[in-house]
């Protein structure tokens, strides 16, 4: 009777503590949703309901081309990140013994460490040495892309080298054994194995770009301002809820992105089981 009390009590004290966790993360995402609709322009008094400030964002010439940049970088930089990723995780999991080894796994997880400020300010550093010797790159859309793909590589490499060291070798060498060339089993068999995780550090790595601001800030220049630094330059001046309204509009990307991709993911778990089930029945 005491072990049942006990279990049942560590039950509700677990969930309980879940909820609260959960409560103290989107909270705040709900009301400022909420509050993307208020009437009033003090974010935090009910007026009434409106969509003025959704008007009001579709006129904002400045936030709107500052989503339009952050959304470009954010897009590149996942990309880029995922192959870079896909690279490094290959080349510390397939080849355990090279020259160099240590201090290769050592820099490519440097970024993960290391505070934004420094990363900013030693690519601010590099990159005007480099324009003042070679007349490029101007400090800009592509300056900032470099900046985030140097931090988006080391999350996906961590992302995508944590599933190939799950990976059962044996499934790539049944492959060489039936005549397929290594390009072969990396296309058909390796690469469909860890899509998933390929998936994961995509979105991970567009998300960290999409709300970057240190690096944005280092690395931006005239003419190219993401959408976080415009959210944070307004904030020195008090913010109004038309940033509750482009918030909103990124939960809602944000949501669509997710669920797009769980529904792909979970279709392609339940395809690889009924051919994984058609072969053992074979």
């Amino acid at each position: 009777m005491r072990i049942a009390t006990s279990t049942g009590f560590n039950r509700w004290f677990g969930r309980g503590w879940l909820t609260l966790g959960f409560v103290f993360l989107y909270v705040p995402i709900v009301s400022l949703v909420v509050y993307s609709f208020n009437d009033s322009p003090v974010p935090n008094v009910w007026r009434g309901f409106t969509l003025k400030w959704y008007e009001a964002l579709l006129r904002d010439s400045e936030m709107l081309t500052g989503l339009w940049l952050s959304l470009k970088i954010a897009f590149l930089t996942a990309c880029g990140s995922v192959v870079l990723g896909t690279l490094i995780a290959f080349s510390l999991i397939k080849y355990t013994r090279f020259r160099g080894r240590t201090l290769f796994s050592g820099m490519a997880s440097a970024p993960l460490v290391m505070p934004e400020v420094v990363l900013g300010l030693s690519l601010l550093l590099m990159l005007v040495s480099v324009q003042r010797a070679l007349g490029f790159p101007e400090r800009g859309m592509m300056t900032i892309w470099m900046g985030h793909l140097l931090l988006g590589m080391a999350y996906a490499a961590v992302v995508i080298q944590s599933r190939l060291q799950d990976l059962n070798p044996q499934l790539e060498e049944a492959a060489m054994d039936l005549g397929a060339k290594p390009g072969q089993v990396f296309w058909l068999v390796t690469l469909p194995m860890i899509s998933q995780s390929l998936v994961s550090a995509w979105l991970l790595t567009f998300t960290i770009s999409l709300d970057d601001v240190v690096i944005s800030a280092f690395l931006s220049g005239p003419g190219s301002t993401t959408m976080p630094l415009v959210i944070f330059s307004r904030a020195r001046l008090g913010l109004n809820p038309t940033v509750n309204a482009m918030a909103t509009v990124i939960v809602v990307i944000v949501a669509i992105g997710i669920v797009i991709s769980s529904y792909l993911i979970a279709r392609a778990e339940r395809q690889r089981a009924l051919e994984v089930s058609a072969a053992t029945r074979s």
